[in-house]
């Protein structure tokens, strides 16, 4: 222990642990950190290295028991039958069936949707109705055949403290600096801030802003691999963590049929993950989503207010720096078409996710940090309770060209920054400034993208600056745009006086802009994005139709690229449901799809579920797909695998919206009665069996 180990021990005894305890655990399971965390602090809360050694065995052996892998399913439900009940370490969900009039409970691994539940649970816990909360979950067995469910909820404790008290929080934080302060919260994360510049830390400061100030909206892009979705899947039970496929006005605001409010309402944060994914079926839900940034509230059949921060998150995979030195393209890049200028004037910053190191274990701390769940119920608290807006308008002074929208963004910044960093106390002022400076240049990263799509000055005041105590005016710049002059002076577009005669008389269909350089002389080296001709009309490729066809009985030429390549164009998930993927020839027939839907350029993760029997070699199979899992992280693809005993549909589903059944699923060629015959290695020259094939929107 170092002399701030010792600081933080006496100021929070209790409430502390080493954080390389966790990467221990960590990289040999997918529990969420909050819980093994829970665990640590039960069995490890000492710092005598015996006592910690045997209550690491203590936290594994309690994994091993009461941690249900999905492919154990079937012998955790044997296990409380065996027993009478068990005690199980899970994420509980509770839905209402309405034929039924009853609630239902599930776990996320125990492979059961019908578990009875009392009342009295999901009456005070009312997360469990909305995404579900991770808890200890006694299950007991039912005897009674006649019943309709075999399982029931004996007990429940949620994994998280009961009790906390903000006042010896605040108490405990006057005994540290700021800037040891800022050491701490990253430890905690998990992050040792020695291996991190000034400026990286505060990015990472600024990524927990959303738990802790209520109605905070931010983006933050960057490349895959650094971290930007871990604070709302495993830092904060209070954050949820959701998929652009699930962004329905039911789901996130309101559902009209049950009367019920969504995720805003349950949730302190919710977060999109892979924002570029998003999916828009209904345009009502970006109408509501801006209602809602602007200021908590909406109407949709009734009035309803609510706190809940929206962030969101997603990849950039072009040059940064070209991207702000041409004319054509913006850092809002990736976000679907439906988020419009109003959408992104509703962010209050732009975390520039570029400028984060990727995930590596030479940045992990070996030193103490707060457990995570009790850093997370202070900002819970915050985030609920306290105020700093007033504070900050009565102490800040913001430049002429700050308007409204980026007045309220940068001053709920800077609350975020003095709830995380000073949650009882004040800042200097030189520390009020540096909040301050950074606050501004998030909120000018939103401006000059927007300025960028504007083809009028609208959002042209990007020069955003503040004042200091004695008086000077700071003028703040993105650094990876200060020198760019097509950001910090874009083009505009403009009529030409026929297509503008056309407009007037009501001719608009087809109307071709010219594009005009306000400062051509600053923008010559950018002119051949300009003058670029666009591409001729003739070369877009027609959308493809729906098929339904049967493959014959030794017929040769199909192949997964052939059947699949047209509906692969802008798919980033692939998610497959085919059985037999367990013997060595089925598994070989699953990395020649991998490679097919790879060849679409566009793939970030492949989802397969399949199954085993009593004569699945089931250590060969882990072993062939944890090598392809590894595979694919080399090309930036993730392979998650789920395990069901009782599968037996085949279907393959893209993101994109459309649906594949093959009827005997991948493994439809006949075996090479060779391995030296032709067709043995070109599956395009491979007999096949008979089968049908549907492909068809869903």
């Amino acid at each position: 222990m170092n002399e701030l180990d010792r600081k933080l021990i006496d100021a929070f005894d209790g409430k502390v642990l080493r954080k390389d305890l966790l990467h221990r655990i960590k990289k040999g399971t997918n529990v969420p950190t909050f819980v093994l965390e829970f665990l640590l602090a039960r069995f490890c809360a000492s710092d005598d290295q015996a006592e910690m050694d045997s209550g690491m065995e203590a936290v594994i052996a309690s994994l091993q028991d009461n941690y249900v892998k999905p492919d154990e399913a079937n012998a955790a439900q044997s296990k409380v039958a065996t027993k009478g009940k068990h005690r199980f370490i899970d994420k509980i969900h509770v839905r209402y069936v309405e034929k039924e009039k009853r609630h239902w409970a599930s776990l996320e691994n125990f492979n059961s949707q019908r578990i009875a539940i009392g009342e009295k649970f999901y009456r005070d816990n009312d997360r469990l109705l909305e995404g579900g909360i991770w808890a200890e979950v006694t299950l007991a067995h039912n005897p009674i055949e006649e019943d309709d469910y075999a399982f029931h909820v004996e007990d429940m404790r949620p994994i998280q403290i009961s009790r906390f008290d903000f006042e010896r929080y605040c108490e405990g934080r006057k005994h540290f600096t700021r800037d040891e302060w800022v050491t701490i919260i990253l430890r905690t994360v998990g992050l040792e801030p020695e291996k991190l510049s000034k400026r990286v830390q505060m990015h990472f400061i600024a990524r927990l802003a959303a738990l802790v100030e209520p109605n905070y909206n931010y983006i933050e892009l960057g490349p895959r691999g650094t971290g930007k979705s871990y604070f709302f899947s495993e830092f904060s039970p209070y954050a949820t963590l959701i998929s652009g496929g699930q962004a329905t006005k039911s789901t996130l605001f309101y559902n009209n049929a049950r009367r019920k409010v969504g995720l805003v309402g349950f949730w302190d944060t919710v977060a999109f993950d892979e924002v570029g994914g998003i999916k828009v079926k209904d345009p009502d839900t970006i109408q509501i989503m801006k209602d809602f940034m602007a200021n908590g509230r909406f109407s949709r059949g009734a009035e309803v207010i609510a706190d809940a921060s929206l962030s969101f998150v997603g990849n950039f995979d072009l040059s940064i720096s070209q991207v702000v030195n041409s004319v054509k393209h913006d850092l809002f890049q990736p976000l679907p078409a439906e988020f419009d200028l109003a959408v992104m004037d509703r962010f209050a910053a732009y975390i520039p996710g570029w400028e984060m190191p990727k995930n590596s274990s030479a940045f992990l701390t070996n030193n103490y940090g707060f457990i995570t769940d009790y850093l997370a119920e202070a900002f819970h608290h915050q985030f609920k309770h306290t105020n700093r807006y007033e504070e900050v308008t009565k102490r800040i002074r913001l430049g002429k060209s700050v308007e409204g929208r980026d007045e309220k963004g940068i001053k709920k910044t800077v609350c975020a920054f003095l709830k995380i960093l000073h949650p009882s106390g004040t800042a200097t002022d030189e520390e009020f400034e540096e909040y301050v400076a950074y606050a501004v240049e998030c909120r000018r990263r939103v401006k000059e993208q927007m300025n960028k799509r504007k083809p009028d000055d609208e959002f042209a005041q990007i020069n955003l600056s503040y004042q200091r105590t004695d008086g000077t005016e700071v003028v703040v710049f993105c650094p990876e745009s200060k020198d760019a002059s097509a950001t910090q002076q874009p083009a505009r577009t403009s009529l030409s006086p026929s297509e503008a005669g056309a407009l007037d008389l009501g001719e608009s269909h087809g109307t071709a802009l010219d594009v005009t350089l306000t400062k051509p002389a600053e923008l010559a080296e950018f002119a051949a994005v300009v003058t670029t001709p666009a591409p001729a009309q003739a070369a877009l490729e027609p959308a493809p139709a729906e098929q339904h066809f049967t493959i014959l009985y030794g017929d040769t030429g199909h192949t997964y690229e052939s059947i699949m390549g047209p509906y692969l164009q802008g798919a980033k998930t692939v998610q497959v449901e085919d059985p037999y993927i367990r013997l060595p020839h089925q598994i070989q027939n699953f990395v020649r799809f991998c490679e097919a839907v790879l060849k679409a350029g566009t793939l970030r993760k492949i989802s397969l579920m399949t199954s085993f029997d009593d004569t699945t070699p089931l250590a060969d199979m882990n072993d062939k797909l944890d090598q392809l899992r590894q595979s694919l992280l080399e090309q930036d693809v993730e392979l998650e695998i789920n395990v069901n005993p009782n599968l037996h549909d085949r279907e393959i589903r893209l993101d994109n919206g459309w649906v594949i059944k093959i009827g005997r699923g991948l493994d439809f060629y006949q075996r090479p009665s060779s391995w030296f015959e032709i067709g043995a290695m070109d599956m395009s020259l491979r007999k096949c069996l008979e089968t049908k094939v549907d492909i068809f929107r869903a």
